[in-house]
């Protein structure tokens, strides 16, 4: 009908789930197709920094941003129930901001939008009270992760947060279990069933501090719960694609809404405690080293919750201690950003990362070549370290 319909798809996102096919489909309708980050062979990780946004902008008058992909999960089938998710509609100036973002990222992808497609934001009315903020992320600017500390920070009464992927920085960590210290209600809601059961492990792993810590955590006992969501103190709230783990805060491409908004935000504690009802929750107990379900209370509202009790299930409090070496950790972490800037692409790199970048290279290239000429000299020393660590872990 003459539509000028644009599609941007993350080529690792889509990598396993969409068939070639479906794109030529709507290439031949007339829809322009970009791929995000289809790999090049001079930068084998460039992949690993996804377009992870999920938005639709229309004509400068609607958008959307949300948690929600494009797939079947989310629409679910008689046997399956869809994918719990969250999303806002927004109208006014703000879409102008959200086709913006957009725009940056579509240039990246092979080249800029026509001028007549980006509208002003001044030519845009107001079209409510809420007042918002869209926040494109973009890798190594860590933009969501300062604002995700921030807001845990200055809570006072409660801190509720929903997320599909959590696997927390110890700074952010920290910063949680600060403010359950200080008496807010922080309750934490991630999913019991993951697609991604090795990110699941993760997140259970940091259970103990969290739980230690005064934080509640809460198992969605639905499919799968992949909203992204936070409300603070029944004023501010955030909806979006950024999840809280340091993939999303400092690789990806994020969309995300910042909001404050009395009405909105308690709107989106109703909601989050009506997944409390269909959730458990982990607590620690003394003498059980495993994890079980316990009967859902009778009823009536628990008395730091408001709500009907969510089944609960047992942890073992082991005892542990977080290790500091932080010397040794921040040359580290600084040559891993130097490194993983080069694989990705990310950023751009300085003369005076030159040197380390060389040695690393030319040393990967003498390694490379020690191997193939002499294939057990590394063979062995690496047969057995694996070796020796796997037993250490078992």
């Amino acid at each position: 009908a003459g539509v000028a319909v644009r599609v941007l798809y993350d080529w690792v996102g889509a990598l396993s789930a969409t068939p070639r096919s479906f794109w030529y489909r709507l290439e031949d309708a007339g829809v322009e197709v970009r791929t995000f980050n289809r790999p090049v062979v001079w930068r084998p990780l460039a992949s690993l920094a996804r377009d992870h946004r999920k938005m639709l902008a229309v004509d400068g008058r609607v958008a959307y941003v949300s948690g929600l992909c494009v797939g079947d999960q989310w629409v679910g089938t008689p046997a399956t129930p869809a994918w719990r998710d969250t999303g806002v509609e927004i109208r006014g100036p703000a879409v102008a901001d959200v086709h913006a973002a957009f725009a940056e990222i579509w240039d990246t992808a092979g080249g800029p939008l026509p001028a007549d497609e980006q509208p002003p934001r001044a030519a845009l009315a107001r079209c409510g009270e809420v007042a918002l903020r869209v926040i494109g992320s973009t890798p190594a600017s860590a933009s969501m992760l300062r604002l995700d500390v921030l807001v845990a920070g200055i809570a006072r009464d409660r801190l509720w947060i929903t997320d599909a992927y959590f696997v927390g920085v110890p700074s952010y960590v920290q910063t949680l279990t600060a403010a359950a210290a200080d008496g807010v209600d922080v309750r934490l809601l991630v999913p019991g069933l993951s697609d991604l059961p090795l990110v699941r492990s993760f997140t259970r792993a940091g259970y103990r501090g969290l739980l230690e810590g005064g934080v509640r955590v809460f198992e969605w006992n639905g499919p799968m719960v992949h909203a992204k969501c936070a409300v603070a103190d029944g004023l501010w709230a955030r909806v979006g694609s950024t999840n809280l783990n340091l993939q999303s805060w400092m690789g990806n491409w994020e969309l995300d809404v910042a909001i404050e908004d009395a009405g909105f935000a308690a709107d989106l504690e109703r909601t989050f405690e009506r997944d409390l009802e269909n959730a458990t929750e982990v607590v620690i107990h003394e003498h059980r080293p495993r994890v079980r379900p316990m009967p859902r209370p009778a009823g009536g509202p628990s008395a730091a919750g408001g709500h009907a009790g969510p089944r609960r299930a047992w942890l073992w409090r082991g005892r542990g201690r977080l290790g500091r070496s932080g010397r040794t950790a921040a040359s580290a972490l600084r040559l891993g950003n130097t490194v993983g800037a080069a694989l990705t692409a990310r950023r751009r790199l300085g003369a005076a990362e030159a040197p380390t970048l060389l040695t690393g290279g030319l040393g990967l290239l003498g390694l490379g070549a020690l191997t193939a000429w002499w294939p057990a000299l590394v063979g062995y020393p690496v047969a057995a370290l694996a070796a020796w660590l796997g037993l250490s872990l078992i």
